[in-house]
């Protein structure tokens, strides 16, 4: 047995898909509990899996900073479904943490026959890229980069 599937369907990247279809992919998730401190994921750290909140909070950080909080239907880890790549952030369970996980391999294999899926998840990485770049044009260039020779 695998992930409820009304928590699937709060997933604003799977909202779309009839229930038969989210009922084949819930049996593709594996639960996974976290105790109240435990890292989850480790900025620049391996891992291909996505997860989806089930019970709990977790803190979301990027350096030294405190980013966000994520709870009961929130989901992380879409960007290494993508590409398998490091971890961006450190992802560490604000109270004990059961969220739901699915591979890269198993997901991809659902995207594949699922393309409204991979749509979704374009246009949630785009709005997120935008943000960053807004976030960013904000703060200013980095002291690093002022002065830099192909700034014009």
């Amino acid at each position: 047995m695998g992930v409820p599937v009304e928590l699937l369907r709060r997933v604003p990247l799977l909202a779309s898909l009839p229930d038969d279809e989210l009922a084949r992919l819930a049996t593709r998730f594996r639960e996974r509990i976290y105790d109240r401190g435990a890292p989850v994921t480790t900025r620049g750290g391996s891992g291909a899996a996505f997860f989806i909140i089930a019970e709990g909070e977790a803190i979301v950080g990027a350096g030294s900073r405190m980013e966000e909080r994520l709870r009961k239907h929130d989901f992380f880890g879409e960007v290494a479904l993508i590409d398998g790549g490091r971890r961006s952030a450190d992802i560490t369970a604000a109270t004990n943490l059961r969220c739901w996980g699915i591979s890269q391999g198993e997901f991809r294999a659902f995207v594949k026959a699922h393309p409204e899926v991979a749509w979704a998840l374009l246009e949630l990485l785009v709005a997120r890229l935008r943000a960053a770049e807004s976030a960013a044009a904000r703060s200013g260039p980095p002291a690093s980069r002022r002065g830099w020779p192909f700034s014009r």
